[in-house]
């Protein structure tokens, strides 16, 4: 069983920044598919950046430009890197890893970005 735990959320104004972390608790050193995902009230969850096949990486085209994902293998932490913040931004954030086929899931962090 893979405990992931999220942090680094809050309220912040437009136009700011945060960084999102994501502590996993197995090593994610050879995991290749991990990302963060986004659930806004009364929307689905949806993809907001991820690893896929190792180094490769893919955005939502509303944070390209605006979102940067990166990961610390040594210490088992995936980031979200969120600049420029946007009221539509306002969700809860949570990651997800791949771990021999299995999925897991976070309990998320709630970011909320007021205009």
């Amino acid at each position: 069983q893979v405990q992931l735990v999220e942090s680094g959320g809050g309220l912040v104004r437009t136009g700011d920044s945060l960084r999102l972390s994501c502590a996993v608790s197995a090593s994610i050193f050879r995991i290749n598919t991990m990302g963060w995902y986004r659930q806004a009230p009364g929307k689905q969850r949806e993809l907001v950046a991820g690893f896929t096949s190792g180094s490769n990486t893919n955005y939502a085209d509303s944070v390209k430009g605006r979102f940067g994902i990166s990961r610390d293998n040594a210490k088992n932490i995936l980031y979200l890197q969120m600049n420029s913040l946007k009221p539509e931004d306002t969700a809860v954030y949570y990651c997800k890893v791949v771990h021999w086929g299995a999925t897991y899931w976070g309990k998320g962090t709630l970011v909320t970005v007021s205009s």
